[in-house]
């Protein structure tokens, strides 16, 4: 009786030590790795959760993150009956599984299965070891019981979805999807899922773009097991196995490669970011930029912006024609570069003169020859219309009256009133705002001129872009008053579109910048804002690349593209004025008149300041002719400060000078407005 006693108490003793032992090597392992410091590769999506761009680890894995909810059920079902089918049930480790590999072990006297469980492995992914021992396998069914304890089985399964190797460094079954088949593993078929199953198990001796036989014999083997297992009809086996392998790798996705740059460089701590852009258009609008540039040249760029009008939102953003190109400069973001603008700031000129009550769309101004100080201004064409509405002033983009209505409405006060809308002007070193800027004269990025033009679809409300998802949307700022706005957008549905192109689809504005180095079309419609640029990103001029010929074509194609009919622009808002000319109030009949007579200073057009004559033979009775535009007649012409005779209404007078020498002509208006120009005689 004593010696049963003693030898129970030797064996509790003994089993109090193991169990010490046992909980002290246990105490030894650590905390067990639950994957929350794991580091996966950023991700950038769209607006729908599909992927943009992906960014390989720092030792240059994909291992994108995924989730149960990322993966076609049929491969959860298919996995679970190959590699754990009683997962839901034990709580680390399958005793059936182990003792089935135990008599394996035994029978063959090498290790024929693990009886791993899919929680032992990613126990062994979360901490690997190079070689296979008892002492490993002991140290997975601890981590296996502790991850068991710490996570959900979702949270399990999502830890093998990321981080199951699929060959050279593929992790997770996400990048093998894209890899191998180019598309989410939600879509995959059932060969496909099959094949994913499989690879795991011996990622680098059954990669298919290495070892595509040795990946079909694994892949069919999965699909007998499904069968077995009566978890898919023998007629859908048949055609999985029908099912080609892939034969090498596929490039991951890389839209939007700007946009995920810069929210990637922004945010370095987050691992997946949401942006608003459609990732469908963005493909096909990348595919237009770099179609089009081709055509254009070798070294010529597209950028577009595409833009939701109501929430200011970026549903595609193309920063150059092709990020690999180097010799485009693909890797430049011409969508934030500074450019001039050409004629497409001409909207906003007259937008503040219809805000002001100085003009009407169907007020009549004239395009005529006029300088200003020493500029002078002149149409692209080289011509001149006369006596034109301003509606087609500004559909035609004629220079001299966008001119003539910033004088009035001032230099200063365009310049404040975009840059307050959240346009970022620059202008030329130590410049300050001239009239040349309502032709071209500042720098803007398409970015900002796309916002501009949003906000005329807004009804003269800018808003800040927004790129990112789940980003608070900034107060709207005042650019224009709403009936302003909407003339705008009224006259713009009007300006000729590009050959073969629908009328009055698009309000729409091209600009052509000086010596062909940009070239502009923006337009909108009732739902969308869209920007395009093109040139060269390092400025050089481009022969023969106009606005009109070269942006607006693309322009329309990003409408046909965006995948729904044009919206129509919004009604009109109160206060909205619809009159023809002969029926506006006398002072909007005609720019710059109370009475009808031009308002506008006398200038001298001819001759010009500092210019130099030649008289015949010297001869002083040559008559030498002025030639006069503006001002209010009767008019007064002075040479060397002596009057002439009264001229009448003519606008060419004539005088007949002393001799060779310097004569200062001056002309002064019956409202006191005067022009003067010093000029040579020899």
């Amino acid at each position: 009786m004593k010696r049963a006693r003693l030898i129970l108490a030797s064996l509790s003793v003994a089993a109090l030590c193991a169990v010490a032992a046992g909980a002290g090597w246990v105490w030894s392992l650590g905390p067990a790795p639950l994957g929350r410091n794991l580091e996966t590769s950023h991700v950038v999506l769209d607006r729908e959760g599909r992927l943009l761009r992906a960014y390989a680890t720092k030792d240059g894995r994909w291992r994108l993150p995924a989730t149960v909810d990322d993966v076609d059920p049929r491969f959860i079902k298919l996995l679970l009956a190959y590699e754990d089918r009683r997962f839901y049930t034990h709580h680390g480790v399958d005793p059936r599984a182990m003792g089935r590999a135990a008599i394996q072990l035994i029978r063959e006297r090498h290790i024929v299965s693990g009886g791993s469980t899919l929680s032992m492995q990613v126990a062994r992914l979360l901490e690997p070891r190079e070689h296979r021992s008892f002492g490993a396998k002991l140290r997975q069914v601890t981590r296996a019981f502790q991850l068991e304890a710490a996570l959900s089985k979702q949270d399990i399964l999502g830890l093998y979805l990321t981080l199951a190797p699929y060959g050279g460094n593929l992790e997770g079954i996400r990048a093998a999807s894209l890899a191998y088949f180019g598309k989410e593993p939600r879509r995959l078929s059932l060969g496909e899922a099959a094949l994913l199953v499989a690879l795991p198990q011996s990622p680098e001796y059954r990669r298919p773009d290495r070892q595509s036989a040795r990946a079909q014999a694994a892949r069919d083997r999965v699909l007998d097991r499904a069968v077995a297992h009566g978890i898919v009809p023998p007629d859908e086996i048949a055609r999985a196995k029908a099912e080609p392998v892939p034969h090498g790798r596929k490039p991951l996705p890389t839209f939007a490669p700007h946009s995920a740059d810069h929210i990637v460089a922004q945010e370095p701590d987050i691992r997946i970011h949401r942006l608003t852009i459609d990732a469908p258009l963005q493909a096909r609008l990348e595919t237009l930029a770099r179609e089009r540039a081709i055509a254009l040249g070798p070294e010529i760029s597209v950028a577009i912006v595409a833009v939701d009008n109501e929430s200011g939102e970026v549903r595609a953003r193309v920063a150059s024609s092709d990020y690999f190109d180097k010799r485009r400069a693909g890797q430049v973001d011409m969508t934030q570069a500074l450019r001039s603008p050409g004629s497409t700031l001409k909207p906003f000129i007259y937008g503040l003169g219809f805000e002001d009550g100085l003009i009407h769309p169907e007020t009549l101004i004239e395009d005529r020859p006029a300088r200003y100080g020493g500029y002078t201004p002149e149409n692209f064409d080289l011509t001149f219309q006369g006596t034109v509405t301003v509606r087609k002033a500004l559909q035609l983009s004629l220079n001299v009256p966008a001119i003539a209505v910033l004088g009035k409405v001032g230099v200063n006060r365009l310049s404040a009133r975009l840059t307050q809308a959240g346009a970022g002007l620059v202008l030329p070193k130590g410049e300050a705002p001239g009239l040349a800027m309502g032709l071209g004269g500042v720098g803007i990025t398409l970015n900002d001129l796309t916002m501009l033009y949003a906000a005329l679809a807004r009804g003269g409300a800018a808003q800040p872009l927004i790129e990112k998802q789940g980003q608070t949307a900034a107060s709207p700022l005042r650019l224009l008053d709403p009936v302003a706005a909407w003339y705008i957008g009224n006259v713009l549905i009007g300006a000729p579109p590009p050959d073969n192109a629908p009328h009055s689809r698009i309000a729409f504005k091209t600009g052509t910048s000086y010596g062909y180095r940009d070239a502009w079309a923006v337009g909108f419609d009732g739902r969308m804002t869209v920007g395009v640029w093109i040139g060269r990103p390092d400025g050089s001029p481009v022969p023969g690349l106009v606005g009109r010929t070269s942006a607006a074509p693309i322009l329309y194609d990003v409408f046909a593209r965006a995948g729904h009919t044009p919206s129509p622009l919004p009604p009109s808002p109160k206060g909205t004025l619809f009159a023809a000319t002969a029926k506006l109030p006398p002072p909007l009949q005609r720019f710059g008149t109370a009475d009808g007579a031009t308002a506008e200073p006398p200038r001298i057009m001819f001759p010009p300041d500092g210019a130099r004559l030649e008289l015949t033979a010297g001869r002083a009775a040559d008559l030498v002719a002025v030639k006069i535009a503006g001002g209010t007649g009767p008019l007064t012409l002075m040479v060397n400060g002596v009057p002439l005779p009264a001229s009448g209404g003519r606008r060419s007078l004539f005088f007949q000078p002393d001799g060779p020498g310097f004569v200062r002509l001056t002309v002064m208006d019956a409202r006191g407005a005067a022009d003067s120009v010093l000029v040579r005689l020899q």
